[in-house]
């Protein structure tokens, strides 16, 4: 027999593992063998199982589940099936509820009696046969909606409590492609899609969408409501999965893995499956910028969601509330579908008037995380044409201040692209939104499109007045794609961008989405705009007076200086008029030397700036003490020790290999000016100084050689390098290679400078 405490205890502690049941020499085996037989279990076995229920606390399940066999033929009674699955489906659902709601309660820590028991007797299998029987009945009867949603429901209740059921389940091909073809059904669609999501979450192989029967189809049977759910599958299918290992994440280790997967990856071969989908981008951008209409009666809006949305952490779930409120509505006839139903419907005291405008915003969390992706992949030209074709930043610059941004919210933790976000759906929103502006904009001629056309033609005044030409991608923006309004998307993002409470996280995502505006070719017209709308002193204060101990947040807010001073001169005299006193030059400097991984493309802004001046450079200096500090070569030179000695080829990421090419600007200026051996023998001064003779050196021979490995490979955009220093890339190799030279009677290479 089996014991139903310490016995059971310890085999749930173990999961549900098949192996370890068939080691039971008692009913289990039995109960296993009636399964592979088909038999189920014997009606001498019910009485046993009766007489242990109470002791072991299974609460009748195996009883149940043994009816469910006897039960499960080819002329079964559907309504007797129904009536068991969902007596089963009771007992299973308020563990699974009880799990999600736990706060971050590990599976290890959580115990769900009734389901462990459930799987441990079959019922997951019993389950997974109703499902597919019910979808392809040979008997002609009619498949059963209702029935199939209590099995796929189950399944879900089982998945969320136990992982070795979801792994079970995942690793089933031909299960998982059958759950795709059940979402053609639209009454069984938000269990079918919950349960896909879950499972797809775990599996180890990336699922391809072109193996989707008849995908096409699919997706365009879809009305918008099911399209931005299954947005959620999606984001699964087209993400590169995170590798979970910072070692991983190494360029060395990503160039290694280029060159043994030279075929695209699972996640670019489904993006490309999506875009051939006609009319997949034109949907996803009318879902992304439609107007939420908000319940009569709604005043607090999301603040009635501060409790609910822990709990609620998925559209699909919100879905399944609002259908509910819309079936009882029906039923009381009132003829009603849309959100004024909830305000008369039963369910109004559990239902906040405000879900409706939740509901939307998680719509749109998961559809411009796609977008997001897709800008960001391979097809990045082509879903930009798509995107300026169907308004999609028109749309959003309408929605910025009713839903966007229409009040402050709470601070939360940054976290990377992949990395679970635990945050209210209107966080997650203005994230997500974020994200998209700095993909959109960055290194694209279509940033132009965040503007109006009165803030156009700003730019077009002040290229005018300063006697240079327009820039070619403002002159061929095309003016029906832009935004209307009296402000452009650009301009609002500013606006609450220096009205963002000191300790918010969200200054991280609205710096790097404005820096993105200003990257690539440096245009002085863009700078201005920004300067004149008093951004240069928001960063400033932001770095100086606020108080602002995120690195991160410091980062963005360098990176971005860097990017609005580069070769202006007029940023400069702003700088020096607001750092007025030696005390916040002080700060300043702290703030920089406290992290060259942060702050070096400030530096190498600074530098590069500096060498753009050199015919006014006695006027300049005089105007500006970051560029004073600068020019002097000690300054220089321990800066340049710093940036070589943070780094080594080990533990370059995309992250620090700036804090390199920045090392290798300041030898290419110093190169220009034949000043490269002056700069190569101070290092090695300086090494003899710090006592780690060669080490400096070496270290910096390997890097460069990394560099040429890297950059020259014929896959490496290096427009980037070229564009950013303006400095040509021919250059950056030549500089590279006079550095490298094997020729130890060279004053300019390494190699002379290194003990034998």
């Amino acid at each position: 027999a089996v014991d139903g405490g310490k016995s059971m205890a310890t085999t749930e502690r173990l999961g549900p593992s098949r192996t370890r049941r068939n080691s039971h020499k008692n009913i289990l085996t039995r109960i296993r063998h009636g399964q592979i037989s088909g038999g189920g279990l014997s009606r001498g076995t019910e009485a046993l199982l009766q007489e242990r229920d109470q002791q072991a606390k299974w609460h009748g399940i195996p009883v149940m589940l043994q009816r469910l066999y006897d039960s499960s033929h080819l002329n079964s009674d559907l309504s007797q099936i129904h009536s068991i699955i969902k007596e089963v489906a009771s007992c299973l659902s308020m563990e699974a509820m009880s799990f999600v709601t736990e706060d971050r309660r590990t599976a290890q820590e959580s115990t769900s009696p009734n389901t462990y028991t459930f799987d441990l007797f079959g019922g997951v299998d019993v389950s997974l046969q109703h499902v597919e029987t019910e979808a392809y009945r040979a008997n002609g009867l009619v498949m059963s909606d209702d029935l199939v949603k209590d099995c796929l429901s189950v399944l879900y209740n089982c998945c969320i409590c136990m992982e070795g059921v979801t792994k079970s389940l995942a690793s089933r091909d031909d299960f998982v492609m059958f759950l795709f073809t059940l979402m053609s059904n639209k009454k069984t669609f938000l269990q079918t899609a919950t349960l896909i999501e879950d499972i797809l979450g775990v599996r180890k192989e990336m699922i391809q969408l072109e193996g989707i029967p008849n995908l096409p189809s699919l997706v365009q049977s879809f009305n918008q409501q099911q399209l931005a759910n299954f947005c959620r599958i999606l984001s699964v299918t087209i993400t590169e999965p995170d590798l979970g290992n910072d070692d991983k994440h190494t360029l060395l280790a990503k160039n290694a893995q280029q060159k043994t997967n030279l075929c695209p990856s699972h996640s670019e071969v489904n993006q490309v499956a999506l875009l051939n989908i006609p009319g997949f981008i034109e949907r996803l951008c009318k879902l992304a910028t439609r107007k939420v209409s908000e319940a009569s009666g709604a005043s607090s809006l999301l603040l009635e969601l501060q409790d609910w949305y822990t709990l609620l952490d998925n559209a699909l779930v919100l879905d399944a509330l609002m259908q509910m409120a819309t079936e009882d509505a029906e039923q009381s006839s009132t003829g009603q579908t849309n959100e004024s139903s909830l305000v008369t419907s039963p369910l109004r005291h559990s239902l906040p008037q405000s879900m409706k405008i939740v509901h939307e915003i998680m719509y749109k969390v998961e559809v411009l995380y796609v977008l997001c992706v897709l800008l960001i992949g391979r097809q990045r030209n082509q879903v930009h044409r798509m995107l300026a074709e169907f308004k999609l930043i028109p749309g959003l610059n309408n929605l910025f201040d009713k839903l966007i941004w229409r009040k402050q919210t709470s601070t939360h933790v940054l976290h990377g692209q992949n990395q679970n976000c635990d945050c209210s759906p209107e966080i997650s929103f203005k994230i997500q939104f974020l994200r998209l502006l700095q993909s959109f904009s960055d290194h694209h001629e279509n940033k132009y499109l965040l503007l109006n056309a009165q803030e156009l033609n700003e730019l077009s005044a002040i290229s005018l007045k300063a006697n240079i030409p327009e820039v070619e991608a403002l002159v061929n923006t095309d003016r029906n794609l832009i935004c209307d309004g009296k402000k452009g998307l650009l301009t609002r993002l500013l606006s609450v961008m220096k009205k963002e409470p000191a300790e918010s996280s969200f200054r991280f995502w609205q710096a790097r989405a404005v820096e993105s505006f200003l990257r690539g070719s440096t245009s002085y017209a863009d700078q201005v705009f920004l300067l004149k709308r008093g951004l240069l002193e928001h960063i400033l204060f932001c770095i100086i007076d606020s108080g602002c101990k995120s690195r991160d947040v410091l980062q963005s807010y360098f990176d971005l200086l860097g990017e609005l001073m580069k070769f202006n001169i007029d940023s400069f005299k702003r700088f020096n008029k607001y750092v007025n006193t030696e005390e916040k030059f002080q700060t300043f400097m702290t703030q920089i030397n406290s992290s060259l991984v942060d702050s070096n493309m400030l530096v190498r802004c600074i530098i590069l700036s500096l060498d753009r001046f050199e015919i006014n450079r006695k006027v300049v200096l005089s105007e500006c003490s970051l560029l004073s500090y600068m020019v002097r070569v000690e300054n220089r030179l321990t800066i340049l020790f710093r940036l070589v000695n943070i780094i080594n080829v080990q533990t370059l990421t995309q992250e620090n290999v700036s804090c390199l090419n920045t090392s290798l600007v300041v030898l290419m200026l110093a190169r220009r000016r034949g000043k490269l051996s002056f700069y190569l023998n101070a290092l090695r001064e300086k090494e003899y100084t710090e006592k780690y003779p060669g080490c400096l050196l070496n270290n910096f021979h390997n890097l460069l050689r990394f560099w040429q490995r890297h950059y020259l490979n014929k896959d490496k955009d290096s427009t980037c390098l070229e564009n950013s220093s303006c400095i040509l890339f021919t250059y950056w190799k030549e500089t590279v290679s006079v550095l490298l030279d094997s020729d130890r009677t060279s004053l300019c290479a390494i190699a002379n400078f290194l003990e034998v």
